[in-house]
């Protein structure tokens, strides 16, 4: 898909691994994108692999401007680090890439999509909120490292 802002030409297409380095670099250069080991190279590998043709990046010639993973479960659809170089921002770029990725999710049947959000990231809060996402107030993340649940299973043996 090809879109026209503000003079500029930008380009969405599927996420591919060739794209980690710069996808990775821009995640790293956005506020309110946490990254962890879960965001390694061989784990978005894994995640592109389980999710074939969800994930997008926006580019202007051969730089990304714009990335976000996308996946489901076979129930619910979920985002994860969306992001947009700032001086990309306001042009549609984030939206055009969530877009993407709900045709891909209602593709698949997957009637509802979560993300997550940084309590303190009012900038990502109020981008979600103007495009028509809602906070849920009777929900709270709970998580818990799988390698500590191991450890204790074993102790426990």
């Amino acid at each position: 898909m090809v879109t026209c802002s503000s003079r500029i030409l930008w380009r969405i297409e599927p996420m591919r691994l060739r794209h980690y380095p710069a996808v990775r670099a821009l995640w790293e250069a956005s506020p309110g994108v946490g990254l962890s080991e879960a965001d390694s190279r061989a784990n978005i590998a894994a995640y592109l692999k389980r999710n074939p043709r969800m994930s997008f990046v926006a580019r202007v010639g051969g730089q990304i401007i714009g990335a976000v993973l996308c996946g489901h479960d076979g129930r619910r659809g979920y985002l994860h680090h969306l992001a947009v170089a700032s001086r990309y921002r306001r042009r549609g770029v984030g939206g055009r890439l969530v877009a993407a990725c709900l045709a891909e999710l209602a593709k698949a049947g997957i009637q509802k999509c979560n993300i997550f959000i940084y309590s303190h990231n009012d900038q990502g809060e109020a981008f979600w909120k103007h495009n028509g996402w809602a906070k849920r107030e009777d929900l709270r993340l709970m998580q818990k490292p799988i390698q500590l649940a191991r450890k204790k299973l074993r102790q426990k043996h």
